[in-house]
């Protein structure tokens, strides 16, 4: 039996709310609150997470992800699929 892909979904808007959460809706019409806390990680992302200003000025970026105007950008495969962020990964990967 073929393996089922998974739906290709982009951000179609986002709304900053309260702490690091945002509300996004995706182009399959979906729609809930995430959480970005575990995703902020990273020089890139330091003003996002000290400066809570900054972090409201979250837009839908030119490839349908989340960014702000630094550059810093958040895939919304990691977000609409609940994926592990990649630092995440890289510490929890065995020592060789």
């Amino acid at each position: 039996m073929p393996k089922q892909s998974k739906p290709f979904v982009r951000v179609r808007a986002v709304k900053a709310l309260s702490g690091y959460i945002v509300h996004v809706t995706f182009t399959d019409g979906s729609a809930r609150d995430i959480n970005l806390e575990k995703y902020l990680h990273g020089p890139a992302f330091e003003r996002i997470r000290n400066d809570a200003e900054y972090f409201k000025q979250v837009f839908v970026g030119d490839g349908k992800t989340l960014a702000w105007p630094n550059g810093a950008d958040i895939d919304p495969d990691v977000l609409y699929h609940d994926l592990t962020p990649a630092w995440m990964l890289i510490e929890q990967a065995p020592a060789i």
